[in-house]
């Protein structure tokens, strides 16, 4: 079926049959952009199961009653299995310097988790107002050389969540990701005003009690850019193919794309192989050389299938 591009959607919240869609590009629902849909049931997606950042397509669209029908799905570009969302463009890792104590090690796992989504990714820091400054500005240069500009956040400054939230409307769809106890859910209150109240009108449109676990949801922060409510979004589940694993550091990367290094070998791990010509003084070589270690050995076993 050919695209209608007026009538293109984006799924913003699913409830069991229902969806919630964003009209985006028709000016003529410039006013009415948010249509309770249902799946025409004629329409055959192959199997597929339409996920919140779907791109669709509705038609017989009721202004008045605020309904529509999706009749189209637009190929996505990715998904994330945990928690199901399509067509993310860049991670946020979140983690606190203090309340739980920075991690280096599971901070790399975060970001190395997230670089394997193929999207950008970025760096949080929050609760910088229990350190100093001059502990601040370490911690920004550590990132800076692990590859990363990282963005620090104090509850008691709120031009820092300013800046933040003017970042997040120049990308198309943002989630933030990181463990337990670091103020995701804060700094999503901070960006999104009345988060906890957003889901009850459409609760009671759809004659369901109000759960009183949130879902997957994208909220709007400009006309082209929203950002995902994730309950519970933690670290995704690494199953990294060991060749693949240099891709996914930045100073590797570095080295091999901006300064043009070679090994002997192409499919050189940069370890103890022969002819490696990667210089291995970088902080988190010692976080590289683990997880080839243990990816190793599961690599060779598959390899042996």
């Amino acid at each position: 079926m050919k695209i209608d591009s007026k009538n293109l959607g984006l799924v913003t919240k699913k409830f069991n049959e229902y969806f919630l869609v964003d009209l985006k590009h028709n000016k003529n629902y410039k006013n009415n952009r948010k249509f309770l849909c249902k799946v025409r049931k004629s329409i055959n997606f192959k199997n597929k199961i339409i996920y919140v950042g779907d791109e669709v397509v509705i038609g017989q669209i009721d202004i008045k009653r605020k309904r529509a029908v999706i009749e189209n799905l637009v190929t996505r570009k990715n998904l994330l299995a945990r928690p199901s969302v399509a067509n993310i463009s860049n991670i946020y890792i979140i983690c606190s310097v203090e309340e739980p104590q920075l991690n280096l090690s599971q901070v790399n796992k975060f970001l190395i988790s997230a670089e394997l989504l193929g999207v950008g990714v970025s760096l949080v820091l929050t609760k910088c107002d229990l350190i100093s400054e001059k502990r601040k500005l370490f911690l920004i240069d550590k990132f800076a050389n692990w590859g990363y500009q990282a963005t620090t956040l104090n509850l008691y400054k709120p031009n820092n969540f300013k800046d933040l939230l003017a970042e997040l409307k120049t990308k198309p769809c943002s989630i933030f990701m990181g463990p337990s106890g670091v103020g995701k859910t804060t700094v999503l209150n901070m960006i999104i005003p009345g988060l906890q109240n957003s889901t009850a009108k459409v609760s009671r449109k759809i004659k369901r009690g109000k759960n009183t676990t949130r879902n997957v949801e994208l909220f709007s922060l400009s006309s082209n850019s929203y950002i995902v409510d994730t309950p519970g979004f933690n670290m995704q589940k690494l199953e990294i193919d060991v060749r693949f694993l240099p891709n996914l550091y930045s100073e590797i990367r570095r080295q091999v794309i901006d300064e043009g290094i070679k090994c002997k070998f192409r499919n050189c791990l940069h370890l103890n192989d022969k002819g490696c010509n990667l210089n291995k003084s970088f902080e988190r070589y010692v976080f590289y050389k683990q997880m080839i270690e243990s990816s190793k050995s599961h690599y060779y076993l598959n390899q042996e299938d």
